[in-house]
């Protein structure tokens, strides 16, 4: 009932296969030995006492036999029935089993070298070299006796020294033994540290991909979808009071944009399923995508009956930018030039992208009625997201945001984004 070992001997690591080897060693070399011992008994005749000794014998190889099976149901699978808390005491029942045997017949005294190496594997070392000596005076006394020691002289050399050169190999191999356990069980203990770790390295990466792609999610939508559909709810009531004025042709312009706006929509809305980069940006360059985003405003603005001249400028050389710079970039100016149009009553907006060498700047002006810095919030409607959106993206890039606004001032919204060797 090798219990402490099991769970260790399963793993494939070469202490835990030299431990496998050792322990079916150890359990062939007590069946080998026992049988030899019946053998011999049962050849020289069963009489008297000597049908005890048969009976003993059988007891002591089903008690052995049924602890070993038991220890290896339960390492190969753990939930099963644990034997290791009978250990000893199923070790104590082998040795009595064996000491009334060795009373009996000198041929079952071999049987103490394999109860030498689990004395010192399932007991305390103190307590398992205590009985590996008294063992070893037991099978001296047991060979003196059986061969006509109370009668004769003090025992031979050879009796004395063949099992105590037993049990000093035995304590040897016994302790390498050990040792070994030690080393499979520590090991088992760190692949399961490992494995755990890695478990947990990997829940704690997909959550932080959850969030991440989240985030994303909630900028995108924000900045593309939800500010399309503001503006399709604020032309759909232009429309509507066109409607009642009976101003069908300012109707129509209102429908058209509502047209317009919803089929950009469907765009981003396509987009987001191919996970590829704005449509804008796909048909034509970052300038121009700012500058039809220009137009747009203006038209927008007049639909609902202001007036708002949106113009660009482009300051330096334009340099074809990386993806994530222009979507960034192109998504800022979005939402910029929407919040101006639905919220700032301005009459004049301008965008300005500067090409700098080390860097590329933007900065989205308007005229407006400008607004308190301290009290932009994210409300519970989802209003207000848009500002902290824009500071996660440029942020992303290592760039810069700073919006200057006060009430009756205008807003400035300037954004710094560093270029490397790569992108340059």
């Amino acid at each position: 009932m090798d219990g402490r070992s099991g769970a260790a001997a399963e793993d494939s690591t070469g202490a835990a296969v030299v431990l496998r080897v050792l322990r079916v060693s150890l359990h062939v070399g007590f069946a080998v030995l026992l049988l030899v011992a019946l053998v011999r008994l049962l050849a020289a005749g069963v009489h008297g006492a000597g049908w005890l000794q048969l009976v003993l014998a059988l007891c002591l190889a089903a008690v052995y036999l049924a602890g070993t099976v038991l220890e290896k149901r339960h390492s190969a699978r753990p939930g099963r029935f644990d034997p290791r808390r009978f250990s000893v005491s199923w070790l104590g029942v082998v040795c009595l089993l064996w000491l009334l045997l060795v009373w009996g017949s000198a041929d079952f005294v071999w049987l103490a070298f394999p109860l030498f190496f689990l004395q010192l594997h399932l007991l305390p070392r103190g307590p398992a070299l205590a009985a590996i000596g008294a063992s070893t005076l037991l099978v001296i006394t047991a060979l003196w006796f059986h061969n006509g020691g109370p009668a004769g002289s003090a025992p031979q050399l050879p009796m004395v020294l063949g099992p105590a050169f037993g049990a000093a190999f035995a304590v040897v191999t016994g302790l390498a033994y050990r040792a070994l356990y030690l080393e499979a069980e520590n090991q088992r203990r760190a692949a399961d540290e490992l494995r755990r770790t890695r478990a947990e390295l990997a829940r704690s990466q997909h959550e932080a991909g959850t969030l991440a792609e989240r985030t994303r999610l909630a900028r995108e939508i924000h900045d593309t979808l939800a500010q399309g559909f503001s503006s399709i709810v604020l032309m759909g009531r232009s429309a509507e009071r066109a409607l009642d004025a009976g101003d069908t042709e300012l109707a129509r312009t209102r429908l058209r944009t509502v047209q317009d706006t919803a089929a950009a929509n469907l765009a981003e809305a396509r987009n987001f399923v191919r996970g590829l980069q704005p449509p804008e940006l796909e048909q034509s360059p970052l300038v121009n995508s700012l500058r039809r985003l220009c137009e747009t405003t203006e038209r927008e603005a007049a639909a609902r009956g202001t007036v708002l001249r949106c113009r660009l400028e482009v300051d330096g050389t334009p340099a074809e930018l990386p993806a994530p710079y222009r979507t960034t970039l192109l998504r800022a100016a979005q939402a910029s030039l929407a919040n101006v149009w639905t919220h700032a009553n301005a009459g004049t907006a301008v965008v300005t992208l500067s090409f700098l060498g080390t860097e590329v700047a933007m900065d989205v002006f308007d005229d407006g009625a400008g607004f308190d810095l301290a009290a932009v919030r994210v409300r519970a409607d989802g209003s207000g997201y848009g500002l902290k959106s824009l500071r996660e993206r440029v942020a992303a890039l290592a760039g810069t945001l700073e919006v200057e606004s006060a009430p009756g001032d205008g807003t400035v919204v300037a954004i710094r984004l560093p270029l490397g060797k790569e992108e340059l």
